[in-house]
Formats: structure tokens, sequence, C-alpha cells
């Protein structure tokens, strides 16, 4: 996929995947900016249940405003594959901070306030 463009969105890297995508960094070549952008994988899309639920997280993610959840820029699909544009959010995942060993008690509260 990376190196590839989907609709105005060229695919620069990917960043994960999880149970309901794979999340790619990409340049948004019409505003000039990065985003993120998470994929269907394409096994996923023999049921129309797993597009639909896709879809409503778009939706139920858009409707919300908060500093701790990326903003939803757009859902859309080409050639049957729907994806979610989002803002980009630079910086470690818990997974890495957690790596790196035991955290400050001040730290992990924060964190846990924040989740």
């Amino acid at each position: 996929m990376v190196g590839k463009s989907i609709s105005h969105y060229k695919i620069l890297e990917e960043l994960g995947r999880g149970g309901m995508g794979i999340v790619y960094r990409a340049e948004d070549t019409k505003l000039k900016r990065e985003v993120a952008i998470k994929i269907l994988p394409a096994h996923d899309l023999a049921s129309d249940d797993d597009r639909i639920r896709f879809v409503r997280e778009a939706q139920a993610a858009a409707q919300l405003n908060h500093p701790n959840i990326a903003t939803v820029h757009d859902v859309d699909e080409v050639a049957g594959r729907p994806f979610i544009v989002m803002e980009l959010v630079e910086g470690e995942t818990l997974g890495e901070r957690i790596g790196q060993g035991p955290m400050p008690v001040a730290d992990v509260v924060n964190i846990a306030a924040q989740i």
C-alpha cells in the first residue's frame, strides 16, 4: 500500500494494525497536510456487517470533540474498500511507553486520568 494513492491521499508508511483496520500515515494532496488513514483490510470486505461497523466507528468518532481523541476528517470508499481519514497524532504509543520500563507514579496517574 505504501507509495500508492487512495483518492487524493498518498500513502507514506504503515503505522499499525488492529482488529478493524490498518492505519497509515498519508499526505492529503489537496490540503497539503499529513493525516492518518484507517483502511478496512481486504479480507474483511466479505462481510457487510464489518463494513457497516467500520462506518459506524467513523460516525461515532466524528461526534466526539476531545483533546485525547483524534478528529475524523472524512469517511469514504474506493474500489470497495472503506477508509477513515483522521487527524495524525504524533508521539509514542502507550505500549511503547510501557516498554521503556517502570514509570513514576505521577506519570501513571496522569495517563490513567486521560484514558
